[in-house]
């Protein structure tokens, strides 16, 4: 598959370069070569149906001047009908033409950027947001894709000036030059109009995502909105930058209204200017009576600003929306390993691990070893990193410093297959992708067994609740509703299922009832157990379940070692809250 990765960035580049710059303009250049046959069939037929727009005004004059004549003009009016008829078909085809270069090239990229997208793994959320991604993915997506169709288009657009100054030079050299002394004004007009619109849709488009951004976060807390009654608010606070929207968009049609206006002010008198001259000309009997007829139409072919206009802001448009793909596309994702992961008993180590989000450290120095074959549950208060950890453990994302490794091996150097195998993930509120409950559970880089599958799901006390549904294990996942701990006993059913030597469960047993959670448990814990458990606990039974737990307090580990033994501390009681109290 064609890359733009050649055309990244520089990671050091100097200062006051747009590194985003070559990278939006490598992504354009992309998407015209996967419009594939169709960007070049496209940029054909709009050349051509400008090549028979030129010839027409010709065949026309001529056809006049034999009828003024009194000559036999049939073939030439027949000429003139031919390319009335060419410029229809011609013009039909360029819509299906560009319809389906435009559909492949936007198809392309929503592939590139969602391969990045989740190449980047919980970096792009945090980066850009669920809702912005989505408006980028969509929206932007479909508008650069039509970069193919507004390059042919615009190079369709600005042969018919040419033509019509080649045109005017053929039928006398004085016009061609008389209408190349008003050239500059216009050049410097389409100049300025790109300009300002790449930066008026630039802020357009920002604004249609910052919205994007906060209708997402309000769908994801719906009930919460609705239990506390603030659908109003949350409503204006959606649509709060309505205003600078609507500005935005003010802005984008007051510089194409000004552009068309200034060009309404010269073109006519260029035309007009033109056509005089030819007059003057045909008085001294230097042309003819076709030739003022074509010369007028070449004046209007020569100084088409407005379509310039239009096919300039058509692109302005897709530039911006490309430019909001490779912002995406620039954010650094974590290299693939090209090592094999050799066998062992899973022992997990993270050495000297700092990571910082939004200009605060997180996770600050941070060692920490599992031992194969055990148990480590992670405690500490909200906000201490503890998801984060879970996430650089399984390599969902890396560190800023430090690394971490698997049997010795540092996870940025393993092959990505070799650990998706070897690391197997439970989260608090899973996702289930797949058409049916089984392709859900199945669902990962090796598919286990519908054998395995139901008996992970005994493990996970999932199976009862699945064989209760409609159609059982081929019930699709729309088709189940399924409760917060419903949905968390499916989720620890897949990693189970998937095996491997490490499992992380990231705040995994928080919805389950106390029976339930007991079940799973005895057996996550059970002894004998040959997997390497790490477990974000919020529960103070879970965490004493643990063959060892890690208290972390400000993105340290203030302490490591049995439950029972930390337990003494009251600061670490305070860490469950009022579950010990209850205690």
């Amino acid at each position: 598959m064609t890359t733009v990765s050649d055309a990244a960035p520089d990671p050091v580049a100097p200062q006051g370069r747009d590194p985003v710059a070559p990278l939006a303009r490598a992504l354009e250049r992309a998407a015209l070569r996967h419009g594939g046959a169709h960007c070049a069939a496209l940029c054909l037929v709009s050349l051509a149906a400008t090549a028979a727009g030129l010839l027409l005004p010709a065949v026309l004059g001529r056809a006049l001047d034999l009828l003024l004549a009194g000559e036999p003009a049939t073939r030439w009016v027949g000429s003139a009908t031919a390319l009335v008829v060419l410029l229809g078909v011609l013009d039909a085809c360029a819509g299906v033409v560009s319809g389906t270069a435009d559909g492949r090239a936007a198809a392309w990229l929503r592939r590139r950027v969602t391969g990045h997208v989740l190449a980047l793994g919980p970096r792009a959320g945090d980066r850009f947001g669920a809702g912005d991604l989505a408006a980028r993915l969509v929206g932007n997506a479909a508008q650069a894709g039509t970069s193919p169709a507004a390059v042919a288009a615009l190079l369709a657009a600005l042969a018919g000036p040419v033509g019509g100054v080649v045109a005017l030079g053929i039928i006398d050299w004085r016009l061609a030059v008389l209408l190349l002394a008003g050239a500059p004004p216009l050049a410097l007009l389409l100049r300025t109009l790109a300009r300002s619109t790449t930066a008026c849709v630039a802020d357009y488009q920002r604004v249609q995502g910052r919205m994007a951004a906060d209708l997402a976060e309000a769908v994801g807390g719906f009930r919460t909105i609705a239990a506390a009654g603030i659908q109003d608010r949350e409503t204006a606070r959606i649509l709060r930058p309505l205003p600078e929207l609507s500005r935005a968009g003010h802005r984008m049609w007051h510089v194409q209204g000004r552009a068309a206006a200034q060009a309404v002010t010269v073109a006519p008198l260029l035309q007009l200017g033109v056509v005089a001259l030819a007059g003057f000309l045909l008085t001294r009997g230097e042309v003819s009576v076709g030739d003022l007829l074509a010369a007028s139409r070449y004046a209007v072919l020569a100084t088409g600003v407005g379509v310039l206009v239009g096919r300039l802001a058509a692109l302005a448009r897709a530039r911006a929306a490309a430019r909001r793909l490779a912002e995406v596309l620039a954010e650094p994702a974590p290299a693939p390993g090209t090592r094999g992961l050799p066998s062992g008993p899973g022992r997990l180590e993270l050495r000297q691990v700092t990571v910082r989000r939004g200009g605060r450290t997180v996770l600050d120095g941070l060692d920490l070893v599992v031992p194969g074959g055990t148990a480590l549950a992670v405690v500490g208060r909200s906000g201490t990193g503890k998801s984060l950890l879970a996430r650089i453990a399984g390599r969902l994302t890396d560190p800023d410093a430090g690394e971490v490794l698997l049997d010795g091996v540092p996870l940025a150097q393993v092959r990505h297959d070799d650990l998706r195998r070897a690391v197997a993930f439970a989260f608090a509120r899973p996702a289930l992708l797949g058409t049916t409950i089984e392709d859900a559970l199945s669902y990962g880089a090796a598919a286990p067994s519908p054998a395995r599958v139901r008996s992970a799901a005994r493990e996970a006390r999932a199976d009862s609740f699945v064989e209760r549904l409609p159609h059982g294990w081929a019930t699709p996942c729309a088709d189940a509703p399924r409760s917060g701990g419903e949905s968390q006993r499916l989720g620890l059913t897949r990693a189970f299922a998937h095996g491997g030597r490490l499992l992380i469960l990231d705040d995994a047993l928080s919805s389950l009832d106390t029976v339930t959670e007991h079940h799973v448990t005895e057996g996550l814990f059970a002894p004998g157990t040959a997997r390497t458990r790490l477990l974000i606990a919020h529960r103070a039974t879970t965490a004493a379940r643990a063959d060892t737990v890690a208290w972390l307090e400000e993105g340290r580990v203030r302490a490591v070692g049995p439950h029972e033994v930390l337990w003494r501390d009251p600061e670490y009681r305070a860490v469950f809250g009022e579950e010990t109290t209850r205690r």
